[in-house]
């Protein structure tokens, strides 16, 4: 969804009949976003995609977000979720995924993973954006092979068949918001015919596609859908991996987070100015080292704040975090609307003469109020709000 490729072999035009040599027919398949009317990729098959042998309930899948159910009994409060201290349930990407945080637009998720993918996937209830906290491997996909590490965004689109070849002894510790509407990018880094502004914080080359090498058999017929939190399984006829060539705007996508060209101001910019990524209902932004605000007499670390249509979570990745106390790698913040929130007593005036800042965090602020889920009570800082007393 960021713009057309092509990659390779593809018939003039679409929906016409498309032969190799020996004149047998390669089979398209259409991936249509929005129904019609939205973004939308062409794949050539050398097999009908769509035939499958068996389905039913799936033995794969991870547990779909549940509600506390506290919040109505207890004082609204500040929050803070060590993910750090989560328990590795161990197994793939598709059955490690556990849920913390949700409303009806996003799914806030960690997932630990120690081993491949051993079926393909496919959520048709959202887009996928991860954030590799750690770790590395391989997006396999029928539009290509995409390389993901350290520090990288990777965005799978709704319903793209998939599954996750993970590097040999490397420790894995994702973050995924599942976006159950469209994920993009904002508008006011967009030309208005999509294409990517001269001044936006990113460009075009910093958004890496899959690199398409052809028909692949691996020998997996399982194939696994989720959709309205329910996992069903099918045994596919053929590799879904039997492409000989696409066309489209819609594919997955690495984007690595200190490609982000975060901007410094007179004062303190406010968190739009790092938006990476939107949604209905959303956006998420991007903190990475930079220099701060340059006014002689400016106040780097964050004013305090209350926004009022807006809860607010924030994954601390690395570096140090002059605004908050007792945070550290793989800490999460959760502020809701209604309290205010902003920098650990000593904080605020101890930034001045601050000229630079070296935190790497990803930030996500929602309309809708998020839900707690129970998963993340048992990680949870009960001192943080109290942490705000002189």
């Amino acid at each position: 969804m960021i713009q057309r490729l092509v990659a390779g072999e593809v018939p003039a035009k679409h929906h016409i009949k498309f032969t190799d040599a020996e004149g047998r027919i390669r089979h398209e398949e259409a991936h249509t976003r929005e129904g019609f009317d939205g973004p939308f990729t062409l794949m050539y098959h050398l097999h009908e995609p769509h035939r499958h042998t068996e389905w039913g309930v799936s033995e794969y899948g991870f547990a779909p977000p549940v509600a506390e159910g506290l919040d109505t009994v207890m004082p609204l409060r500040r929050r803070h979720f060590k993910s750090f201290e989560l328990p590795r349930r161990g197994g793939s990407p598709l059955n490690s995924r556990v849920a913390l945080q949700f409303n009806k637009d996003v799914v806030f998720s960690s997932v630990k993973p120690t081993e491949s993918d051993p079926v393909y996937f496919s959520n048709a209830d959202g887009d996928d954006l991860y954030y590799i906290h750690k770790g590395s491997g391989i997006l396999r996909t029928p539009l290509g092979d995409l390389r993901f590490g350290h520090r990288d965004y990777v965005c799978v689109p709704r319903s793209i068949k998939h599954r996750f070849v993970l590097d040999e002894g490397v420790e894995q510790d994702w973050i995924c918001f599942e976006i159950r509407n469209t994920i993009r990018l904002p508008k006011q880094w967009l030309t208005h015919n999509g294409q990517i502004r001269m001044d936006a914080p990113f460009c075009h080359r910093d958004f890496i596609a899959p690199t398409f090498t052809g028909p692949n058999d691996e020998g997996i017929r399982t194939f696994v859908v989720k959709q309205q939190d329910r996992f069903t399984q099918f045994t596919l006829a053929h590799s879904p991996l039997d492409v000989v060539g696409w066309d489209g705007s819609v594919y997955p996508w690495t984007f690595n987070i200190l490609k982000f060209q975060a901007r410094a101001g007179l004062v303190h910019l406010p968190p739009d100015w790092h938006g990476t990524f939107a949604f209905g209902g959303g956006i998420i932004c991007s903190f990475v080292p930079r220099m701060v605000d340059f006014h002689e007499q400016a106040i780097p670390c964050p004013y305090p704040h209350e926004a009022v249509h807006c809860d607010e979570i924030l994954f601390y990745a690395e570096g140090n975090f002059i605004s908050r106390k007792g945070i550290g790698s793989g800490s999460i913040s959760y502020h809701p609307r209604g309290v205010m929130h902003g920098p650990h007593p000593g904080a605020y005036e101890g930034s001045i003469g601050h000229r630079s800042t070296n935190e790497l965090a990803v930030m996500m602020d929602t309309f809708v109020p998020l839900e707690v889920c129970k998963t993340a009570i048992a990680v949870e800082d009960n001192e943080y709000h109290g942490s705000w007393r002189p």
